[in-house]
C-alpha cells in the first residue's frame, strides 16, 4: 500500500521545482526590463532636449508672431505638440516599466522566501502548513497583470484625450492672442473654435472621471450610479442597453456597491469591445439577503472553459470572479461561439437602510 506521505513529498518537491523555475524566469525578466528602462530613460532625455529646443523656437516665434506666415506658425506649434506628446508617452512608458520592475522584484523576493522556506530543513507537515499555495502565486501574478493593464489603459486614454486636446489649446490660444490687435474678426473666429473645443474636452474629462470613479457612487449608491452609467454608455456607443432594477432599492456596504458597479462596467465593456454585441441587457435584483446582477448580450460569444484558461484574455473576468468569491458570492458564465453571452453574479448582503 502506497504511503500517502510519499505522494505529499512528491507534490511538495514538484511545487518547489516550479517555484525555482518561476524565480529563474523572473530574474531573466528583470534583466530584460532593466535594459528597456535604460533605453527608455535615454529616449526621455533625448526628447527633453528636443522639447527645450522646441520651446525656444516657440518663444522666438512669439516675438515675431505678426510677421511670420501661417504655415510656419502651424509648423512650430505642431512640432512642439508632437515632441510634448512623444515625451508624455515615453515618460508614461518609463513609469510603467519601472512599476513592472518593482512588481517583479516583489515577486522575486516572494519566490526567494518560498524557496528558502522549502530548504530550511523543516518537516514536511510544518512546511506544508506555512508555505503559500500555488493558487496564491497565481493570484499575485493576476493582481500585478490587472494593475498594470489598468495603468496602461489610463495612460493611453489620458494621452489620446485630454493631453492631446490641451496641446491644441496652446496653439489656438496663441493664435487668438496675436490676432486680437491685427485681425479682430479672425481672433473671434479662433476664440469661438477654442471655446467649442474646451467644452468638448471638458465633457470628455467628466466622462473619464465618471468611468474612473463616479462620485455619485459614494453619494447616492449603486442603483442611481448604474442607471447614469448605462445612460452614458448608450450615448457614447450607440447601443441600446435597457436596465431593469427589481427588489428593494437601498444603500449597501461600500465595498459591495463598488464590486457591483465595477462588475457591470467590466461586463458591458467586454460585450461591446470583445463580442461586438448590438443588444445588451442589464438586470439588477436586490433581494433581502443577496444581490443578483445579470448582463446578457447577443455578441459573438466564446468557449468559456478555453477563455478562462487563457488568463491573458480574461484577466478582467478572472479578477471579477475572485473579488466576488472573496465576498462569499458566485459568478456564472453561459456562452458559446455565435450564441451570445449571459454572465450573472450574486453577492450576499445584510439588511440595510431603505432609500425613501
Amino acid at each position: 500500500m502506497a504511503d500517502p506521505n510519499d505522494n505529499s513529498e512528491q507534490s511538495f518537491q514538484a511545487f518547489v521545482e516550479e517555484a525555482i523555475k518561476d524565480y529563474e524566469q523572473t530574474q531573466r525578466d528583470l534583466k530584460e526590463i532593466d535594459i528597456l528602462i535604460k533605453q527608455s530613460a535615454a529616449e526621455v532625455e533625448r526628447l527633453v532636449q528636443r522639447n527645450t529646443q522646441a520651446l525656444s523656437q516657440e518663444r522666438s516665434l512669439k516675438n515675431n508672431f505678426e510677421t511670420q506666415p501661417r504655415d510656419y506658425i502651424r509648423e512650430v506649434y505642431e512640432n512642439l505638440n508632437d515632441v510634448q506628446q512623444r515625451l508624455f508617452t515615453m515618460r508614461g512608458q518609463l513609469e510603467k516599466l519601472q512599476s513592472d520592475q518593482r512588481n517583479l522584484e516583489r515577486l522575486a523576493e516572494f519566490l526567494e522566501r518560498l524557496i528558502d522556506l522549502a530548504g530550511a530543513g523543516r518537516s514536511l507537515s510544518s512546511a506544508t502548513k506555512s508555505r503559500p499555495k500555488e493558487s496564491d502565486l497565481s493570484s499575485v501574478i493576476r493582481v500585478i497583470q490587472t494593475e498594470e493593464a489598468a495603468k496602461q489603459s489610463l495612460v493611453r486614454e489620458m494621452h489620446d484625450g485630454p493631453a492631446s486636446s490641451l496641446s491644441n489649446f496652446i496653439l489656438q490660444a496663441e493664435i487668438c492672442q496675436r490676432f486680437f490687435d491685427v485681425n479682430p474678426d479672425r481672433a473671434r473666429t479662433e476664440l469661438n473654435a477654442l471655446k467649442s473645443a474646451a467644452a468638448s474636452t471638458f465633457s470628455d474629462i467628466k466622462d473619464f472621471i465618471f468611468d474612473l470613479r463616479p462620485m455619485m457612487l459614494d453619494d447616492l449608491g449603486v442603483v442611481p450610479t448604474l442607471r447614469r452609467y448605462v445612460e452614458s454608455f448608450q450615448e457614447k456607443n450607440g447601443v441600446t442597453v435597457p436596465i431593469t432594477v427589481t427588489g428593494v432599492e437601498r444603500r449597501l456596504e461600500s465595498h459591495i456597491e463598488v464590486t457591483i458597479f465595477r462588475g457591470v462596467q467590466e461586463l458591458l465593456s467586454n460585450a461591446l469591445s470583445h463580442a461586438q454585441a448590438t443588444q445588451i441587457q442589464v438586470l439588477l435584483d436586490l433581494n433581502q439577503d443577496q444581490v443578483l446582477a445579470v448582463v446578457e448580450d447577443n455578441g459573438s460569444g466564446f468557449n468559456v472553459e478555453d477563455a478562462l484558461n487563457n488568463n491573458n484574455r480574461t484577466i478582467g473576468l478572472t479578477s471579477l470572479r475572485e473579488r466576488i468569491e472573496m465576498l462569499g458570492g458566485e459568478l456564472n458564465i453561459q456562452s458559446s461561439l455565435g450564441q451570445g453571452t449571459r454572465v450573472e453574479f450574486t453577492i450576499p448582503v445584510v439588511e440595510t437602510e431603505m432609500i425613501i
